[in-house]
C-alpha cells in the first residue's frame, strides 16, 4: 500500500499564512496582529492552534509578544538579491538589517567530481571548504557551503578565518572584484540538521541557490549552495 503524504500541520499552515500576510505588507514592522480570538476565527481552529503558530514565528524572530499588549510583527522577510554581484554582508545592510556569520567548518580536503567540474580542477586536487551560519539581526537566515580552489587561491584558509567577510577573504589574497557565473534556484524541504541551523521545522520549505564566481579573468574561483529559511528571505533576481 502507498505512503500517503505527510500533512503539513494546521499550526504550521497558519504560520505559514501569517508569514506571507507579513511579507506582502499586510502587517508592517511594529503592528499588532489581530488577537488569538479573532486569528482563531478567521482559521477556524481552537486558540490553542493559534497560539502554537504565534510561538513557532516568535522563535523564527518574526514576531514578538509585549505582555498585556499583545503579538507585534518584529520584521518582514528580508530581500535578498541574486544577480552578478552577490555580497551577503551588502544585501543585508542594504534591508536595514545587521549582518554576521558564523564558522561551523573550515578545512581543506580533495575535491569531489562535482567541485572539480564547476571550479576546473581535477578530481583530487585540494580545496578550501567553508560552511558557515549566515544571521540578520541575530536570526539565522541561511546556511552555506562554498569551495574555494586552494592552489589557485594561496592564503584563502587564512583569510577566511581572520575575516567575516568572504568578499574581505577574496580581496586579501588578490581578488578585487569576481562575479557570479551563473545562479540556480531550487525548492527544497529542510532536512534535520538544517531546521536546527536555521531554527526552524523539519520538512519547513527552504530555497537552495547553487553557484560559481569568477574572478575578472573569468576563471572560476567559488563553487558554493546555500540554503535560506524560506520564511525568513525573498530572493530576488537581477543583473547586478
Amino acid at each position: 500500500m502507498a505512503k500517503s503524504a505527510t500533512r503539513t500541520p494546521v499550526w504550521k499552515s497558519i504560520a505559514i499564512t501569517l508569514i506571507d500576510d507579513i511579507a506582502q505588507g499586510r502587517y508592517e514592522t511594529g503592528t499588532k496582529l489581530p488577537a488569538e480570538a479573532q486569528l482563531a476565527e478567521r482559521f477556524g481552529v481552537n486558540r490553542h492552534t493559534v497560539r502554537r503558530a504565534l510561538a513557532d514565528m516568535a522563535e523564527q524572530g518574526l514576531v514578538h509578544t509585549r505582555r498585556g499588549a499583545g503579538v507585534f510583527v518584529a520584521a518582514k522577510p528580508t530581500d535578498y538579491p541574486v544577480g552578478k554581484r552577490i555580497r551577503f554582508h551588502q544585501n543585508i545592510r542594504r534591508a536595514g538589517r545587521v549582518p554576521s556569520k558564523k564558522v561551523l567548518r573550515l578545512e581543506i580536503l580533495a575535491a569531489d567530481a562535482r567541485e572539480a567540474d564547476a571550479l576546473d580542477l581535477d578530481p583530487g586536487d585540494p580545496v578550501v571548504v567553508y560552511e558557515g551560519l549566515s544571521y540578520a539581526d541575530d536570526h539565522p537566515v541561511a546556511l552555506a557551503r562554498t569551495v574555494f580552489p586552494a592552489e589557485r587561491l594561496p592564503g584563502i584558509l587564512d583569510a577566511l578565518e581572520a575575516h567575516e567577510s568572504i568578499t574581505a577573504a577574496l580581496n586579501a589574497c588578490g581578488v578585487e572584484d569576481y562575479t557570479r557565473r551563473e545562479t540556480r534556484i531550487t525548492a527544497k524541504l529542510a532536512t534535520a540538521t538544517q531546521a536546527l541551523h536555521l531554527r526552524t521545522s523539519e520538512g519547513a520549505p527552504i530555497l537552495r541557490t547553487t553557484g560559481i564566481s569568477d574572478d575578472a579573468n573569468g576563471t572560476p574561483i567559488e563553487f558554493g549552495r546555500t540554503w535560506f529559511a524560506g520564511d525568513r528571505v525573498t530572493l530576488t533576481v537581477g543583473d547586478d
